[in-house]
């Protein structure tokens, strides 16, 4: 019963996220390290170095004013989680190289700190996804802000976005 309510929440959550955007343009992201659907390496999880992964966003609509980039696991028990988020990225952004964070504004994790938190699931295999939305002007939000503020911050604002998932189980 509570995976159902889980596994409802996280469909509409990611429906609402999906409606922000206008038009349905799409961006790519990327990652050197591991495929669309594929494993993540676990350097880039709290069994390695939790490092974040080489990522490489392309096809940035022209009136980009700023990027978002959000990671997240809507598998983790107490539904999604959020693993980081960051804000105010520039449009020009194409490449975050592995173990560096863009210099913009970073909210809070579901850790409760700023900054990359990789992938940790208490048992099974979760997916992580990596999604990064155009919008149409810079946010007003200051470092730190959760999610919900963030979320808030972008409703009407997103005019495209892409995604990139990976998969993690951590070894026994």
């Amino acid at each position: 019963m509570q995976k159902g309510i889980i596994a409802g929440a996280s469909a509409i959550l990611l429906a609402a996220i999906a409606s922000f955007a206008a038009g349905g343009a799409k961006m790519k992201i990327t990652s050197s390290a591991f495929q669309q659907g594929g494993n993540i390496p676990s350097k880039f999880s709290c069994d390695g170095a939790n490092t974040s992964p080489p990522l490489q966003i392309s096809d940035v609509p022209p009136e980009t004013k700023s990027v978002v980039l959000i990671v997240d696991d809507p598998d983790a028990p107490s539904g999604l989680f959020t693993h980081w988020a960051v804000w105010n990225i520039s449009p020009q952004t194409s490449t975050i190289a592995e173990g560096n964070a863009p210099k913009e504004v970073h909210g809070t994790n579901d850790f409760g700190k700023s900054g990359y938190g990789g992938p940790c699931p208490p048992s099974g295999t979760h997916r992580y996804y990596f999604r990064i939305f155009a919008l149409d002007r810079e946010l007003d939000l200051p470092s730190g802000a959760k999610r919900s503020q963030l979320d808030a911050a972008m409703k009407g604002h997103v005019i495209a976005q892409g995604e990139l998932m990976g998969r993690y189980a951590r070894k026994k």
